[in-house]
């Protein structure tokens, strides 16, 4: 039986093919294409429509498949009316709209309040401060719509008509009970959020439905829809190629535009330690909690690379690892989490200015700040394993690097000895495969995610990164901490606003 992932993530997304052969599983690419945020009159938006059609057109190309799933980024979300038609155009993440809905949903209920009740980690963007917006700005919205879909369920309601919520993309809203695994009465109540706009969270591989005849005649496509990890991340630690009882020693960096650093649970862990650490809980495949903890990954190289380009000069990755093999090492780190690295017009000049705002030496060039953004990033990563080891009470002894930073080599050996742990890279698929993985589950071709997870392991090859040189990091490290618990970096963000 031939599968179709379908993997949309915020800057592009991916159709895979997957196929069960002699015990392992055969993918190919089938297409690519761009997604992004949309600017109307300074707002930033999803255009929906257009990737809706990015995925029939993969529906189309696929030919016969005995079924498909969709995953995506977690947090945004789009409003569905009685009728099915869909009500406004979807906010996206990185919107400002959310800096007043902040305090206001704080005044009813404490940052400490809402984590033991969510174990969710505090991110400005979280579904539960969007909400809280539309309540006083867009209030008609949320009384027309019949139900509030995350996109990786919007796309399965505009090509099912079922009207689904699945419970790892639900569990990044903030509105979910950690415990009890199902919306939160006291949460929606004292936001003023109603309920009945929610559908009850289905599980992973539980629901598949068949197309509508309208997008089978448009298409040609007959596929079952399967509510597979609607969240991109969920699915990626799904494929993460741990092994049996290794794998409660053994953390995950799923590494694209963000980086999530975290390992598998069983059970959440909300205590004060992780909360004052970040730290998320939310919904895995199996009933597994992923306790994790964000990093802003590659998006600051993606946007030195944005820079660059808006120059005339494209430079690929390559290039970027071969020029930063070349820099000088330990010349100057940043916190990659900062608020001055969140929109900066210019990359270039948010790290330039936070390096001299800093006392460091100020890198220019492509090998120089490129190396400055890897080496702060497996500071980053340095720092997360020791909170997470901390936290859990377990040592970590092997960090499995998966997306699309896995096939950064220098990074991945800037981890291993940052870390001084074992680096196991790849795959660099995992979200579509772990996509695939529960499609498989939903279909009988197997009986697990560990027998799924060690169909990867025999099927796609995997590099491994041994620490040499871990000595080196422990000034550096200590210089990192320094200025992540410090703020000193407050001073760049008026020196890049007096730059604009």
């Amino acid at each position: 039986m031939r599968l179709l992932a379908i993997d949309i993530g915020a800057s592009g997304g991916r159709a895979v093919l997957g196929e069960f052969r002699d015990e392992k599983l055969v993918v190919s690419e089938l297409r690519r294409f761009p997604n992004g945020t949309v600017d109307i009159h300074g707002r930033k938006y999803w255009d929906i429509l257009r990737l809706f059609e990015e995925v029939k057109e993969c529906l189309k190309a696929a030919g016969e498949v005995g079924s498909l799933g969709i995953d995506t980024w977690g947090v945004d979300y789009g409003y569905i009316g009685r009728s099915g038609e869909l009500l406004g155009i979807p906010f996206a993440y990185r919107d400002s709209r959310t800096e007043k809905s902040v305090p206001r949903v704080h005044e009813k209920i404490s940052r400490e309040e809402l984590y033991k009740l969510t174990g969710i980690q505090f991110l400005q963007f979280n579904t539960i401060y969007q909400v809280a917006d539309d309540l006083v700005n867009r209030p008609w919205l949320v009384e027309k719509a019949d139900r509030l879909l995350m996109i990786s369920d919007l796309m399965g309601f505009l090509l099912t008509g079922e009207r689904l919520s699945e419970y790892t993309i639900a569990g990044t809203t903030g509105l979910l009970d950690i415990r009890t695994r199902e919306w939160s009465d006291e949460i929606l109540e004292k936001i003023g959020f109603p309920g009945d706009k929610l559908g009850k969270p289905v599980h992973p591989g539980v629901e598949m439905a068949n197309l509508t005849d309208r997008i089978v005649a448009e298409t040609g496509c007959r596929a079952k829809f399967v509510w597979v990890a609607g969240h991109d991340t969920a699915s990626a630690v799904a494929a993460v190629p741990m092994e049996g009882a290794a794998a409660e020693n053994a953390a995950y960096i799923s590494s694209g535009t963000w980086s999530l650093v975290g390992t598998e649970l069983r059970d959440p862990i909300v205590s004060s330690a992780a909360r004052e650490a970040n730290f998320t809980n939310e919904g895995g495949v199996g009933g597994t909690i992923r306790f994790l903890s964000n990093v802003t990954g590659l998006w600051l190289i993606e946007e030195l690379r944005r820079m660059w380009a808006s120059e005339g000069k494209e430079v690929d990755f390559e290039t970027i690892l071969a020029e930063a093999e070349k820099a000088p090492r330990f010349k100057s780190i940043v916190n990659p989490d900062h608020p001055s690295f969140v929109t900066p017009d210019d990359m270039r000049v948010a790290i330039r200015e936070f390096c001299r705002a800093t006392g460091q030496t100020v890198p220019k060039g492509i090998g120089p700040l490129s190396r400055c953004v890897f080496e702060s990033l497996a500071c980053a990563y340095r720092r997360k394993i020791r909170q997470l080891e901390e936290i859990t009470g377990s040592e970590i002894d092997r960090i499995h690097v998966v997306g699309g930073g896995s096939r950064n080599r220098l990074l991945c050996r800037m981890t291993a000895d940052a870390c001084g742990v074992k680096v196991t890279a790849g795959p660099a698929e995992a979200t579509a495969l772990g996509n695939l993985l529960v499609q498989a589950l939903r279909n009988g071709l197997i009986n697990s995610i560990d027998r799924g997870r060690g169909v990867v392991r025999t099927s796609f090859p995997l590099d491994e990164y041994t620490p040499r040189e871990s000595e080196l990091w422990q000034p550096v490290a200590e210089r990192f901490e320094e200025l992540v618990m410090s703020g000193v970096g407050a001073r760049a963000e008026k020196l890049i606003d007096k730059q604009k």
